[in-house]
């Protein structure tokens, strides 16, 4: 089965989904080295809707779900972005859909080098990542992005 068949097959949210991955994560990958972690996520919040409806009952599975297209489109579409970029972007898609993802890095030493790595938690359960990087990775106390409070979390 082909690419466009494959496409054609997901129902439209995940289509759109994937779309907005592909020309999300080039974007991102280029803006990080541009203008920085910082001034890229304070961005994409602007873009981020301030609802107060609470996250969908499926938020698992909707999230699964964007988490499949974020790892497609980083597969299938240009470059290859890295755990920061995939995160970023994963955590935007979440964020416009209501949910109060968590981005998160964490660190380690592996001989004499220091690594780090970021992934993205919903509810507490770490998305997109074959291996749970809480068992790899000493993680920051807080998370280093979260989705912006909702309108009526904000005036409690």
């Amino acid at each position: 089965m082909g690419r466009w068949s494959r496409f054609w097959r997901l129902e439209a949210h995940a289509r759109r989904l994937l779309v907005a991955a592909l020309v999300m994560l080039p974007l991102t990958r280029l803006a990080l080295r541009v203008v920085g972690f910082r001034r890229w996520q304070s961005m994409l919040t602007r873009f981020v809707p301030h609802s107060s409806q609470p996250a969908p009952a499926d938020a698992a599975a909707r999230g699964a779900q964007t988490a499949r297209m974020v790892r497609a489109a980083a597969r299938e579409g240009l470059g290859r972005p890295n755990c920061l970029s995939r995160s970023l972007v994963l955590w935007w898609l979440l964020a416009r859909q209501g949910f109060p993802a968590e981005l998160r890095i964490g660190a380690r030493k592996k001989e004499d080098a220091l690594e780090a790595h970021a992934w993205v938690e919903l509810a507490g359960k770490v998305l997109g990542e074959n291996d749970d990087p809480h068992s790899q990775f000493a993680a920051f106390e807080q998370p280093v992005a979260t989705a912006p409070r909702s309108l009526g979390s904000q005036q409690q």
